[in-house]
């Protein structure tokens, strides 16, 4: 059947065409501009924090009285996924985090915990209830942190706290995406009065009557004014009245009046205790490179540009630099934007080196710089608008976004290759002048373009309706490359063809010469063809040994699947590590800086690092006060100066295990940062173990513990039981010195001593009682009470306290109270209304995430009784919902392909020979993430969905043809043959442009390369089965497929009696 020579609209509309393109590409340029940069997209779930202060109470107190009440009523707000609290005795603090899924309105999550809270508060301690509960939302990823210091030592860490307070986090917090911002530990300005008890006893003092001295006289009052109206007639003038109301220096809180004697003599405040202005809490302390510091961080609001207001914070540090006081000096530890930016970079390179490849495969297929020019007009006009739809759809530039457009670029020069290889062929065969030769060619391939624009559409499109983190992530991949796809379909069917008729010139029959190294190419690959049909014919031949070879390829993806290894995403070198340091239970904040020392020094002699920051008393998993935790961080030097074997940020965690040898005090725990930012705050993976029962604290760490050891259990030859674990550790511990106040209550009340006199005493000496408030600096702050340092050091102390019965005789506590010693938790930690033990790991070198979460529910199954559960939080939660994902991501794209295709063939059974090439394109992709030891993670997920519809595309081009050479008077078989043969030379050429165009992610490094080499090895690994194998199998398929068909319909071949075409045995 003769193909029309007729020119379609765009061909008689050049000028339209252009046009066309032209806006599409000022369009995208002026949308790359306007576009935000991020990582990722919006992946950490929203975050509520709500935070309660209870000074002096136990961990276990606060958990019980105040957390657990607020998380009974928080409880199941709408779109919650989880909630954990901890409880901290060090600062007696708590803090409840409830995460919501992906999709929450992070302002609505906020507004419905604020009332639920609201609605709890009666039920909360009075002392909770004046210090007030904080309700905010904030993204848990720390976007930048920063230490401020004093390199000669002469400013205090209260000085430095509190000009950090003033001075730059209430600046910070104005920036808009800015969500959070705080200085670690609580050293706020607060009133010091450090009571002195043997002198309180001496005068007959309670704390009682020095607490109401302070809140009577340290009080503000409004006098009123004077001739307001109504006034007498005669008023001319009105005052405003003003007195001394709270008071400002220590000075002037030593004059208090304690009490006043018959002779006039008074007892002032200063007389019975020391009074300075001090910090509020001592019990966190940082230094920068060994010198005094303290440290912040600034937290991004949900859905705000993360570098956007990183580059707004680090301009707004700058503009404080210049106005620090002479000693006091700033250095950024953490910043996510340093690594973004470089992988970002690192991608754009990448993008560039895919382009130039794939011209020059192209040009070498092509032999004609003329037609080369064609697709390389037609790529960028692609690319450039792929950015508008970015826009469109309100995405950002990120890393799966562009990872999306290297792979476009190969799918994309696709188009105009099909349409500019048709032309070229039939001018030189039919010897027709190009705008004929561009008339007859874009009526043969407009179907099979508008095919694989519709096939690639279907694949990508339903998946960016999933739901979850999967769904977030392939969202935007699927409609980037959607975008691309659609737009160089419209070029190919507009731009190119004009452009043909324009660039190309007529075949003058064998006057021209090609040049040597084209001559060669040509006879080679005319060889590799003429083989690949033989091959093809020898396939066809024999049901059986097709068959088998399938067969086998099966098994194989069957093996694969079950041994390539889950994962989230890759972990990348980030330039940054960090980590903590445990010492035994009630270790003191001195020992816990002594060992801070030893790691500031080992951290600072590794080449690869540029400067350490540490604090003692935090615990950074939970961000809790512990006496005996250290947490620290080092900066890593810029990616191109750590080239070198060990450098890497891996490579260095892993030396810091050294430390442990060095000092017997600490156990060390080092990582990276995790892969996506805010979902945990270590890298490695998170769980709880949730208590159900009636059981104590106690049969709860007992119960971690026998986890703990089950994960890390030694088979019989000494090899792991759990090969996938690398160190697992339980965080909860009921090991802490506790001292358990026995009040003897009948004795009090046969002395005339009021309970709560003796425990008020109690709480000023040895914990820390808040009186009210005074104004420094335009800002409130604490009154403290407490005792001077050696009344509070040692148990026997409790005879220097006093309490006055009625009588008002002095008695000391130790008469009506003794102190037993205990061990209980420093903090307590739930999950999900339930007591939990917190577990934090690491998968073992060689290993997936994936593999270990399998193998610690493993542990999990053989340790835990009935009454206690494993749950999953922050990365390994995320990771095992996308799992679920995946199956059924794969299956619906399939499903979209076969749909289209038996649209457009109108036919239920051409689809299946078309889907035959899907397998060999999975079978390589796992084939080679094995091979390189990668994981089964998000990217390859997503390389695994572009070759469906990659896979897909080839098989098309030879199905689409050999269609059309049936329908034209040719038998099944020898139509299969003549199609292969036809197209091989475009689906080589589109093809090794592609894998060309993906061969700088698979061997890329720098910042990010991890992720890159997954996706890239992945897509290559699939594209070389899908070409070099799918095409072999695929003539075969659409021969046996279609006998089949028709012979469940009844019908035979019409075409089977003729002998196969001469043409088909002809030497190419």
């Amino acid at each position: 059947m003769a193909v029309s020579t007729k020119p379609n609209f765009f061909l008689r509309r050049p000028v339209l065409s252009a046009v066309i393109s032209i806006v599409i590409s000022l369009v995208g340029a002026l949308a790359m501009n306007a576009l935000p940069i991020a990582q990722y997209p919006e992946l950490a779930p929203p975050t509520v924090n709500v935070s309660v202060t209870y000074p002096g109470a136990s961990a276990e107190t606060i958990a019980s009285t105040v957390l657990a009440p607020l998380e009974v009523s928080i409880n199941g707000v709408e779109n919650m996924l989880y909630m954990t609290s901890s409880a901290s005795s060090g600062s007696g603090s708590g803090s409840i985090s409830v995460y919501f899924s992906l999709d929450t309105n992070p302002d609505m999550a906020l507004v419905n915990v604020n009332n639920r809270v609201s609605l709890s508060q009666t039920t909360l301690p009075e002392d909770v209830r004046r210090q007030g509960v904080s309700v905010v939302k904030r993204s848990p990823a720390m976007l930048q942190a920063f230490s401020f210091f004093s390199p000669d030592g002469r400013y205090s860490g209260v000085y430095i706290h509190n000009w950090m307070t003033i001075n730059v986090v209430d600046e910070l917090k104005r920036i808009p995406g800015v969500g959070d911002c705080m200085v670690f530990g609580s050293m706020d300005y607060a009133m010091r009065v450090w009571l002195q008890p043997d002198k309180l006893a001496k005068y007959g003092l309670s704390v009682a009557e020095v607490r109401a001295a302070i809140q009577e006289q340290n009080s503000q009052y409004a006098p009123g004014r004077l001739g307001d109206m109504p006034s007498l007639p005669s008023t001319r003038l009105t005052w405003q009245i003003d007195t001394q109301g709270r008071l400002v220096t220590p000075e002037e809180f030593g004059e208090i009046i304690i009490r006043n004697s018959a002779d006039s003599a008074m007892l002032r405040l200063k007389d019975v205790a020391r009074i300075e202005l001090g910090g509020q809490d001592y019990n966190v302390s940082a230094r920068f490179s060994g010198m005094q510091a303290r440290m912040g961080a600034v937290y991004l609001l949900p859905g705000a540009n993360a570098i956007a207001t990183g580059d707004m914070v680090l301009a707004k540090l700058e503009e404080i630099a210049q106005r620090l006081p002479d000693g006091l000096e700033y250095r950024l530890i953490v910043d996510n934007n340093e690594f973004v930016m470089e992988s970002i970079k690192e991608v754009v390179a990448t993008l560039l080196e895919a382009m130039i490849l794939v011209f020059i495969v192209v040009y070498v297929f092509l032999q004609n710089w003329r037609a080369t020019l064609i697709p390389c007009i037609a790529v960028p006009v692609s690319i450039l608008g792929t950015f508008a739809g970015l826009y469109a759809f309100g995405y950002t530039i990120n890393t799966l976004t562009l990872f999306a457009m290297v792979l476009a670029i190969g799918i994309v020069v696709d188009d105009a290759i099909v349409v500019l290889e048709n032309v070229e062929r039939i001018m030189a065969s039919e010897h027709l002048p190009p705008r004929e030769a561009t008339a007859k060619a874009m009526n043969e391939v407009t179907a099979p373009v508008i095919a694989i624009v519709l096939v690639l559409c279907s694949v990508f499109i339903p998946v960016s309706f999933m739901g979850g983190l999967a769904g977030q992530m392939y969202k935007q991949f699927a409609i980037t490359i959607s975008v691309s796809v659609v737009l160089s379909g419209i070029v190919a069917l507009t731009l190119t063809p004009a452009l043909c008729t324009l660039l190309l010139r007529p075949h003058h029959g064998h006057g021209h010469t090609l040049p040597r190294p084209f001559v060669w190419f040509n006879y080679t690959f005319s060889r590799i063809t003429r083989r690949y049909v033989n091959t093809v014919r020898f396939l066809k031949a024999s049901h059986l040994r097709t068959l088998s070879l399938c067969g086998l390829m099966f098994a194989a993806i069957f093996w694969l699947i079950r041994t390539v290894p889950g994962g989230l995403v890759p972990d990348e070198d980030q330039g940054y590590f960090l980590g903590i340091a445990i010492l035994d239970d009630g270790a003191s904040q001195t020992r816990t800086e002594g060992v801070n020392k030893v790691l500031n020094d080992f951290m600072l002699k590794n080449p690869a690092v540029e400067a350490s920051a540490t604090l003692a008393g935090l615990d950074l998993t939970s961000m809790s006060v512990k006496s005996n935790y250290a947490t620290f961080f080092a900066t890593l030097k810029p990616w191109d100066q750590r080239k070198g074997p060990g450098m890497s940020a891996g490579e260095v965690v892993q030396s810091m295990g050294a430390v442990n040898i060095m000092q017997p005090e600490a156990f060390i725990l080092s990582f990276t940062p995790p892969p996506i930012s805010g979902m945990s705050n270590t890298g490695g993976f998170d769980a709880y173990i949730q208590m159900r029962g009636e059981g104590s604290l106690q049969d709860l760490e007992q119960m971690a513990n026998r986890f703990v050891a089950e994960a890390t259990a030694k088979n019989a030859d000494g090899s792991p039981k759990y090969p996938a674990i690398g160190v697992v550790r339980n965080l909860f511990t009921t090991g802490s010195p506790q001292l358990y106040a026995n009040l003897d209550r009948e004795r009090c009340k046969d002395m005339g001593i009021s309970i709560s006199d003796a425990y008020a005493a109690m709480g000023a000496t040895f914990g820390s009682t808040y009186v009210n408030d005074f104004n420094l600096m335009g800002r409130t702050f604490q009154v403290l009470l407490r005792s001077e340092a050696q009344y509070r050091d040692l148990p026997e102390n409790l005879g220097d306290v006093h309490v006055p019965n009625k009588k008002g005789e002095m008695v000391p506590l130790s008469a009506v109270m003794t102190l037993e010693r205990r061990t209980a938790p420093q903090v307590v930690e739930r999950y999900n209304t339930f007591p939990a033990a917190h577990i934090m790991g690491s998968p073992s070198p060689g290993y997936s995430s994936g593999q270990a979460l399998a193998e610690m529910e493993k542990a999990a199954a053989a340790a835990l009784t009935a009454d206690y559960a494993l749950g999953w939080v922050g990365s390994a939660l995320q990771e095992k919902l996308a799992s679920a994902d995946t199956t059924l991501i794969f299956a619906l794209a399939l499903l979209m392909v076969f749909l289209i295709l038996a649209a457009q063939y109108e036919s239920w059974s051409l689809p299946l020979a078309v889907l035959t090439a899907v397998p060999f394109g999975v079978f390589g992709a796992l084939l080679a993430t094995w091979v390189r030891d990668f994981s089964n993670d998000v990217y390859f997920q997503v390389a695994l969905i572009t070759l469906v519809g990659l896979s897909a595309k080839n098989a098309i081009l030879i199905v689409e043809f050999a269609v059309e050479a049936w329908r034209g008077g040719r038998s099944l078989d020898a139509a299969a043959l003549h199609a292969s043969k036809l197209r091989f030379r475009p689906i080589i050429m589109t093809s090794l442009a592609f894998i060309l165009g993906c061969v700088p992610l698979a061997v890329s490094s720098g910042a990010g390369a991890n992720s890159r080499q997954a996706i890239g090895t992945a897509v290559v690994g699939g594209m070389l089965a899908a070409t070099c194998i799918a095409t072999l199998f695929v003539p075969y398929f659409f021969k046996a497929i279609m006998q089949l068909s028709l012979k469940l319909q009844g019908k035979t071949d019409p075409n089977a009696h003729k002998s196969p075409l001469d043409a088909e045995q002809e030497e190419i």
